[in-house]
């Protein structure tokens, strides 16, 4: 839920997938509630893995979709990435049955190169295979797939940014504003600002300077040094 620009991270992950898949759904360990509330008007199945006493991993919250996706393959890309890379190719030609990377990085970039991951495709069959217990796609799929010879790793560049740090974060939010400061909606900014990054409703009060800071609507913040 957190913004980078003028939306949710979850709501730009949810507009790259949209154009491609017949229904949305979203794995949620954390603030359910507020993000289902979000997501809710998108139609969008929220997985609540607090059903679970672990985290999940992304091959562990496919596995718990099971039920839901009923014989569906899926698409599968991360909620905390903003990313202009775009996705189509990865599903061109596929033939439902081989499991498909997109990476970010130049052509023959590989999953050995430890690349940022940009999506992945999960065959309805490998789906009925993962379990819904603590495991990541890499080593729940991507592996067994390269073993069987059924593994295709596709590249594509443009921006990709991890935001689950905060310099990260930070930085997707000046890359989205071509380097000034975002200040959200109904934000009150009072003070002097720079290179930071203000969350909807929250305050800079007279008096203070936010230099590569981000301000949250609760009014914690937090510096990027």
């Amino acid at each position: 839920m957190c913004p980078v620009g003028d939306r949710p991270l979850v709501d730009w992950a949810l507009d790259r997938v949209t154009p491609h898949v017949s229904a949305l759904a979203v794995n949620a360990r954390y603030d359910v509630a507020r993000l289902a509330a979000h997501v809710a008007a998108r139609g969008a199945h929220v997985s609540d893995e607090r059903d679970h006493p672990e985290e999940l991993g992304t091959g562990g919250a496919v596995g718990a979709l099971r039920d839901w996706l009923d014989g569906r393959a899926v698409l599968v890309v991360n909620g905390d990435t903003w990313t202009d890379v775009d996705l189509a190719p990865l599903l061109d030609s596929w033939d439902g049955e081989r499991v498909r990377v997109l990476v970010h990085g130049p052509p023959g970039t590989t999953l050995g190169q430890l690349p940022g991951v940009v999506g992945s495709l999960v065959p309805a069959s490998d789906v009925l295979r993962l379990p819904a217990r603590p495991l990541g796609l890499s080593n729940g799929l991507w592996a067994p797939a390269e073993d069987e010879g059924r593994l295709d790793v596709l590249a594509g560049e443009g921006t990709f940014i991890p935001c689950d740090r905060p310099r990260d974060y930070l930085a997707a939010n000046l890359a989205w504003s071509g380097g000034e400061s975002v200040i959200g909606e109904g934000a009150r900014v009072e003070g002097d600002v720079q290179r930071s990054v203000v969350w909807p409703g929250a305050e800079v009060r007279r008096g203070e300077v936010l230099v590569d800071a981000i301000r949250t609507d609760a009014g914690t913040t937090v510096l990027v040094r």
